[in-house]
């Protein structure tokens, strides 16, 4: 593709993100390359480099246009200009010619014209605007992080790398670095988790022998920080309640080496039948599927019967902004207080699965404290029966936790991961 090409192809992919009510812009762009497959896989990077850059400065680029004039087309070609482009060679690649986007009308010329010789950042924006994020959170992450607002929120709008777990039901990590090493990909152990890999940038590697082998799957170095917090262990019989497709069941699995009991259960059977293939390939056979059903009498056979209960919580995913971009700027109050209660229903149906003496493990990929410590506070009112276990007392892992406190905080300022949180709460004997 020509750069005028790859420049139309943007605006055509942007504009059907954008007209998307909920879906996330990476499934959205799945399903655009596939249906393109005469576009190579080069030009699918440019394009959807070019795409998140546009995502990840939304509101500073609408700040700049005008959210009137915000159109897909100006997006684009307003990122390129602020990103030191001339307004002349914005103009070549909007020529109208084969493959390439429609000439620029007067308006638009206009518009382009208003911000040449600027750049992406202007000391005039409004707190909110420059960092990317709705207006009504900033009270919120202002009281979280405090004086290190900006680099918290700068650094959930960086690019993510690319997180591996590495499956020890059949590899050892040298060994798994060993094969994606043959394989052109330069993996270099994580901070913090024992089974990590990690790749900078976004690189196919689902299509390589190494995953498709089952020896790594792809996940954020936080997540199998949060699946070692449950500190599942060979011959327990242990309940992923918020399964969804699997990957945490997969590191739980793999915690056990392949002994004891884990049920994986949700709401969905597409993220369960997901969840199957996973397993499959993984090699995993300890864990069964469980559909969640109104009027389950499952929970009621089964309570109090599991060591161990993991509540990965639907939640705004806040903490996951460097892999959504187009997430923050769809997140709405009114979701948060849906999600609240909901929640709060989830952890008051799951507690009932733990044994005396078992632990629940509440986690989210969420950085708003309501939804973290704010809703640990409320169970614990509502179910005396369980206490905080310390986050000293229930790291598993050799090295020292990631934070101080009673409970996981992660961020990717912090400590190179996804933003995610986790308690761990004991039933009393």
């Amino acid at each position: 593709m020509t750069p005028a090409a790859r420049i139309a192809a943007a605006i055509e992919l942007l504009e059907v993100v954008e007209g998307a009510a909920k879906r996330p812009a990476d499934a959205i762009a799945n399903d655009f390359f596939r249906g393109r497959r005469y576009i190579g896989s080069g030009d699918r990077r440019a394009v959807s480099e070019r795409v998140w850059t546009v995502l990840r400065a939304r509101r500073r680029l609408g700040w700049w246009l005008g959210e009137a004039s915000s159109t897909p087309r100006l997006l684009v070609a307003a990122s390129l200009l602020l990103e030191g482009w001339t307004h002349s060679g914005v103009q070549q690649s909007f020529s109208g010619g084969q493959f390439a986007a429609a000439r620029l009308d007067r308006v638009e010329a206009a518009a382009l014209d208003r911000i040449e010789g600027h750049t992406l950042d202007y000391p005039d924006m409004p707190d909110a605007v420059r960092l990317e994020i709705p207006d009504w959170l900033l009270p919120r992450l202002a009281a979280r992080f405090g004086r290190d607002l900006t680099e918290e929120l700068a650094a959930l709008s960086r690019p993510a790398s690319l997180d591996l777990r590495v499956n020890l039901l059949k590899t050892s990590r040298d060994e798994a670095r060993a094969a994606l090493a043959a394989e052109g990909w330069d993996a270099v152990p994580t901070r913090f988790s024992p089974w990590g890999l990690r790749i900078d940038g976004r690189r196919p590697v689902t299509s390589g022998p190494a995953f498709q082998s089952g020896l790594v799957e792809i996940q954020d170095e936080g997540s199998q920080l949060v699946a070692a917090m449950v500190g599942a262990a060979p011959g327990m019989r242990v309940a992923d309640w918020c399964a969804g497709a699997g990957g945490k069941t997969l590191a739980l699995a793999g915690a056990m080496h392949n002994r004891g009991q884990i049920v994986a259960c949700d709401v969905s059977a597409a993220r369960l039948d997901g969840a199957l293939r996973r397993l499959r390939r993984a090699g995993v056979h300890n864990v069964e599927r469980h559909l969640v059903e109104p009027g389950d009498k499952w929970v009621k056979r089964r309570a109090g019967s599991f060591d161990r209960v993991l509540v990965d919580a639907p939640c705004t995913g806040t903490g996951t902004w460097r892999r959504n971009p187009d997430a923050r700027q769809r997140l709405k109050q009114t979701d948060l207080a849906e999600l609240l209660p909901k929640q709060a229903a989830i952890l008051d149906t799951a507690q009932s699965l733990v044994r005396k003496a078992g632990r629940l493990v509440y986690a989210t990929c969420s950085i708003l404290a309501e939804e973290n410590e704010a809703q640990v506070t409320s169970f614990l009112l509502r179910h005396p029966e369980f206490a905080i276990v310390s986050l000293a007392r229930a790291w598993p892992l050799d090295q020292p936790p990631p934070n101080g406190g009673d409970f996981l905080s992660l961020t990717p300022a912090r400590h190179g991961t996804d933003g995610f949180f986790a308690a761990v709460l004991e039933r009393s004997a």
